[in-house]
């Protein structure tokens, strides 16, 4: 830890030691585990410099959160999404989870190397990554194409639905392809975040 701080401290960072009473008051509570860090608002990407980033990479994939509410969810998918070798993120707006610490804390760093974009109109951002080369691949249990059998080759955006409702209508209809994750058992659906993982998982398994 003493090193740690030394580190810190020579990138110009302050550090203050306080009790843990302190702490707990800095995060509400929380589960602070004897450090909290306080840092500036993450300033979200445009999503046209996003897509630009993005297609500097040979064959792209960009994740596409519909409606993803909590903020655990949001986090897990970042950190699955860096840690695969996503090239950005895409969230709406409003009705959905932003970048807030609690996502900072569950992402576990990798928001230091992930670009999101937090756009006011999802389909209209679906739009665009269309007309940049990305196929968009909506996940639902509503389809008969199976997740292990589509070719995830090329530009791919990978759309995953709420947590609750899953695909919006709208969505789901702007969706060039819907692929499901075959379930075995009774349970009739995934959490979102380890629906992405799988999905993820898949597209990138494709490409070693």
């Amino acid at each position: 830890m003493r090193r740690l701080c030394k580190e810190a401290k020579a990138e110009g960072t302050i550090i203050d030691e306080v009790d843990s009473r302190r702490l707990s008051n800095l995060t509400q509570g929380r589960n602070h585990q004897g450090i909290a860090a306080q840092v500036a608002p993450y300033v979200y990407w445009d999503l046209s410099d996003l897509i630009n980033q993005a297609k500097k990479t040979p064959d792209p994939v960009i994740v596409i959160a519909d409606g993803i509410e909590d903020p655990h969810n949001l986090g897990a998918i970042v950190r699955t999404a860096e840690a695969l070798g996503v090239q950005g993120i895409v969230i709406p707006q409003r009705r959905a989870a932003g970048v807030t610490s609690t996502v900072m804390k569950v992402a576990a760093g990798a928001l230091e190397n992930m670009a999101i974009a937090r756009v006011t109109n999802l389909n209209t951002a679906i739009s665009k990554l269309k007309e940049a080369g990305f196929w968009i691949y909506g996940t639902t249990a509503d389809t008969d194409n199976l997740l292990q059998q589509t070719n995830f080759s090329g530009s791919v955006g990978l759309v995953i639905g709420s947590e609750g409702k899953g695909l919006s209508q709208l969505t789901e209809k702007n969706c060039d392809q819907l692929v499901t994750i075959p379930l075995m058992g009774k349970t009739p659906s995934l959490n979102a975040s380890v629906a992405t993982a799988i999905a993820l998982y898949e597209v990138f398994r494709q490409r070693q």
